[in-house]
């Protein structure tokens, strides 16, 4: 029940000494991360406390942390680091350090991939249903255009085009809600988490143009693809009993 302002006094223990020490100090301010292996456990402190406590000069630490631009290296930049300190000291990247952490997080961009899958089939029946409803509306037009000589590969083509326009406006609206969404959650954290759950309190976004072209072509490319299934239809349809359909 600690808040700003408020002294405490904490006792460290020196391997070196039977009795540990006591020190006072004041709260300056309480910080939180979401994730209780960090908020219970740690206290930021002046590190020259530390450097007394244990009777180190001002260029003595217990420690250091290697920052890298890129997440994807984290392991081979591990590595190398332990190769480089020597036998005497010892590293370990943060996935060895957290390990639940990053199995959480892995968890979740299965469920992620599991979710665009789903959404990108539903996305292709769709299409497929509203597709064979063109081509049962306009079998007149089709019978027509092969009795005119049309070949069946020019009619599925314009069938495909038509169905591929649907799509393209409906990828359009779709990004445009999206990506306005995600900008007023970034902004304002609209949609909350239980923290105790999901280590955050609401829903962190990260907009990253290369994976949204990729979700984008991906969608277009694979809902292009199951169209050619309904379209084959066109090549069984008889001009003459397609003339005289109703």
């Amino acid at each position: 029940n600690l808040k700003a302002g408020d002294a405490v006094r904490m006792y460290f223990v020196i391997k070196s000494e039977m009795q540990p020490r006591g020190r006072k100090f004041n709260i300056s301010g309480i910080y939180e991360t979401g994730l209780e292996e960090f908020d219970k456990l740690y206290v930021l402190c002046d590190i020259a406390h530390i450097q007394k406590l244990n009777k180190w000069n001002k260029n003595q630490i217990g420690g250091f942390e290697v920052f890298i631009d890129d997440f994807d290296e984290l392991d081979k930049m591990g590595e190398m680091v332990y190769q480089t300190i020597g036998y005497k000291l010892n590293s370990k990247t943060i996935k060895q350090l957290y390990p639940e952490i990053f199995e959480w997080l892995q968890l979740q961009d299965m469920n992620v991939l599991i979710i665009i899958a789903l959404m990108v089939m539903v996305a292709g029946i769709t299409m497929i249903s509203t597709l064979l409803i063109l081509i049962l509306e306009r079998t007149n037009m089709i019978g027509i255009l092969k009795a005119l000589g049309t070949k069946n590969v020019s009619i599925r083509k314009i069938f495909i085009y038509n169905a591929i326009y649907i799509i393209g406006k409906g990828l359009l609206w779709g990004n445009l809600i999206g990506v306005g969404l995600c900008i007023i959650q970034a902004q304002f954290g609209i949609f909350r988490l239980n923290q105790e759950s999901y280590y955050v309190s609401h829903i962190p976004i990260n907009l990253n143009l290369m994976p949204l072209l990729y979700i984008n072509g991906g969608t277009l490319i694979l809902c292009t693809l199951m169209l050619l299934i309904p379209t084959y239809i066109i090549t069984k349809i008889s001009p003459v009993k397609a003339i005289r359909f109703s």
